[in-house]
């Protein structure tokens, strides 16, 4: 605060107004929005808490579980968030989750992980499309992608089988160092550049 004065704001009223010092004052105020970043993915996943749609587990519960499994295979923590926040996008994203999931992470992982979280949704359709009338081989059309088997595999090994009520997850509190870390430092965003240079 300035001088007993509210928070130090910029001044435009519309963004043709705006002055260096109004964008100083901007960038200032995000790089501490920003390290709350971590705990705003988190408190949004916590809302899947409960809600089952149906599932043998609720969707929290399907979330901890492979990203546990993937944990427990070895995988790397870029992997492993991947994997946690995978449907994170249930919430707000009914008819296309994994987009949601994929935007939330694809300035903070590899080009692959990313690819694999924006399609999942297609290839863990080979378990159950066919049961709704849907083609299970969908997921085909992406043969000859570089990514295809490492997103086959993630279906297989992890998210298809993370519906079990007596599986014994890591908690939520378990993987949360490895999403602050993970989104403390983004790799591929447009305001990279500037990140760097404050």
């Amino acid at each position: 605060m300035a001088d007993g004065q509210g928070p130090v704001q910029a001044k435009f009223r519309e963004m043709l107004e705006g002055t260096k010092e109004d964008w100083d004052i901007i960038a200032e105020h995000s790089k501490g929005f920003n390290k709350g970043l971590a705990k705003r993915v988190l408190d949004h996943l916590r809302l899947l808490d409960g809600d089952f749609g149906g599932f043998p587990v609720d969707r929290l519960t399907h979330s901890l579980q492979t990203a546990t499994r993937a944990h427990r295979d070895g995988r790397d923590e870029e992997y492993v968030v991947c994997a946690l926040l995978h449907d994170i996008g249930d919430t707000l994203g009914s008819y296309n989750h994994p987009d949601v999931a994929a935007a939330i992470l694809k300035p903070f992982v590899s080009e692959k992980n990313h690819w694999m979280v924006a399609n999942h949704g297609m290839f863990q359709g080979y378990y159950f499309f066919h049961h709704l009338g849907l083609d299970r081989n969908m997921r085909d059309q992406f043969k000859d992608h570089p990514y295809y088997e490492h997103t086959a595999q993630f279906c297989h090994l992890y998210d298809q089988t993370a519906f079990d009520p007596e599986y014994e997850s890591e908690s939520l509190d378990f993987f949360e160092p490895m999403v602050e870390r993970l989104f403390s430092q983004p790799k591929n965003s447009m305001y990279l550049k500037a990140l760097e240079e404050n």
